[in-house]
């Protein structure tokens, strides 16, 4: 970035990623104009505590750009709102809103080539064995994967039709940190086991936990989008841990953070389409953008869990 005070915009700055963004943000870059937009449909604004910055409730699906901020010009804009809940199936929903909404973002940015950065999920690369890297194909098992593959498609088309313009892509894998309890059913299986284990109940996890996932902490998928500030052209990559833990060694970690000793309480896996391994080959993003995870498993789950509860 070469301005100390840049103009930033964060669409889902309410929701779990994009909260702890834009507070990075406005740590990072202290004189830095920043403006949120956000519907409060998978956002809380309890999670913008100690926010100097500007903030539009708008539904971006049906947002006009130009009347909302005329001839404005953003250094950046970080754009993870979507639909997030993975279990809502009515296709029309999913897809128009997570697709034309970011269409109309692209239709503002373009003029003044505005450096895009978006959330893309790891959901895009469906069933997996091994690590995905992002020369695989899509195959998106649900609609949610759908709708991100479909934006990955139209973001790296616009790329080559322009080529100085800079638009990237990050796929997500399993976040999980402060910041996300509103979230509810969707929030992460990290704190959904925290809370059970918390109050005196045994983990459930579905047989026999040793399904795996690549479990990565929000401060490194936060300064992973940070990065992408500084990257010199347009691409799609990976943000994980870049390790595959499974959910019988997650209670374990849980029960050395919290001081307890509970066994898992093995229940049947009601999806029919479930990710039973998910791992972020790494290469491409160390070398374009210099990204290198800091938490492994056990720092992120102790520093969340004393986030959660204190001492």
């Amino acid at each position: 970035m070469s301005t100390s005070s840049p103009n930033l915009l964060v669409t889902g700055g309410a929701g779990f990623i994009g909260s702890n963004l834009t507070l990075a943000l406005q740590e990072k870059f202290p004189e830095a104009r920043l403006t949120v937009i956000d519907d409060f449909r998978s956002g809380d604004f309890k999670n913008l505590r100690g926010y100097r910055g500007d903030f539009v409730a708008q539904n971006l699906a049906t947002l006009d750009w130009r009347e909302q901020f005329g001839n404005e010009k953003f250094d950046a804009i970080f754009h993870l709102a979507s639909i997030t809940d993975t279990t809502l199936h009515d296709q029309f929903v999913q897809v128009h809103d997570n697709v034309e909404s970011f269409r109309r973002l692209l239709n503002f940015a373009r003029p003044s080539t505005t450096r895009i950065v978006y959330a893309s999920s790891a959901s895009t690369y469906g069933p997996a064995s091994a690590a995905s890297v992002e020369s695989n194909g899509a195959a998106p098992a649900n609609i949610y994967a759908f709708s991100k593959t479909i934006m990955d498609n139209v973001a790296m088309r616009e790329a080559q039709e322009n080529p100085s313009w800079t638009i990237i892509g990050l796929r997500y894998f399993n976040v999980y940190g402060p910041r996300e309890a509103h979230k509810g059913v969707p929030a992460s299986m990290v704190y959904h086991l925290a809370q059970q284990m918390k109050a005196g109940q045994r983990p459930r996890i579905f047989k026999h936990g040793d399904q795996k996932r690549d479990f990565v902490y929000v401060k490194d998928v936060v300064e992973g989008s940070i990065l992408a500030l500084e990257a010199n052209q347009s691409g799609i990559y990976n943000l994980g841990s870049g390790q595959a833990r499974s959910f019988n060694e997650l209670v374990d970690v849980l029960n050395k953070c919290l001081g307890t000793r509970f066994q898992p309480d093995y229940i049947e896996n009601p999806h029919a389409h479930y990710q039973n391994f998910t791992e972020a080959g790494l290469d491409k993003v160390r070398s374009a953008l210099g990204y290198q995870p800091a938490f492994s498993l056990e720092r992120g789950v102790a520093d969340y869990v004393q986030w959660l509860y204190g001492d």
